[in-house]
């Protein structure tokens, strides 16, 4: 499993070890129920390609809608592309995309306090930190607090995109 060491310190855990959760046949499994909650408007999945593979996700699920109308933000990104900007450009083309044609006001990401790669990511992007969550989710075989960072549509009227454009956002 390529992206095992790389990926599992930030991973949910789960009754099934890793090995058997990245199959094939489990991706396949994964894939049917984020088309589902899709389709239900749970859930936006995407994926980042790099030369025709796989080389990433970038998710918002959790998505309520009414009068709070928000998702929850999650991405990861191969370690053999990382750090070229690509998760940074994915990550705002799905801000613009949840702010604009699905409507939402609010992304939240919550993060390790020793992930500073992705604590830099959403910085640059203008992601706010709001707080921090006591044992927030069993990452890696044990409950871990988590950073609650978060940006609004009305932060960036013009879109992440745009700001990407002119050059405003580091890569």
């Amino acid at each position: 499993m390529v992206n095992e060491a790389w990926l599992s310190p930030w991973e949910p855990s789960a009754p099934v070890p890793w090995r058997e959760r990245h199959t094939t046949a489990a991706y396949r499994v994964m894939r049917r129920a984020a088309a589902r909650r899709a389709r239900l408007g749970q859930s936006l999945p995407f994926a980042i390609r790099v030369d025709g593979r796989l080389a990433g996700q970038v998710t918002v699920d959790n998505i309520v809608r009414g009068a709070v109308r928000s998702g929850h933000l999650g991405y990861w990104i191969d370690r053999e592309v990382a750090g070229r900007g690509m998760a940074s450009l994915a990550v705002a083309l799905v801000a613009d995309h949840a702010f604009g044609q699905v409507g939402l006001h609010r992304l939240q990401a919550d993060i390790r306090p020793e992930n500073g790669p992705s604590q830099r990511l959403v910085e640059r992007l203008g992601f706010r930190q709001e707080g921090r969550l006591r044992r927030y989710l069993d990452i890696d075989g044990d409950w871990r607090d988590h950073l609650s960072y978060a940006l609004l549509a009305e932060d960036f009227p013009g879109g992440l995109v745009a700001r990407w454009r002119a050059g405003d956002i580091a890569r």
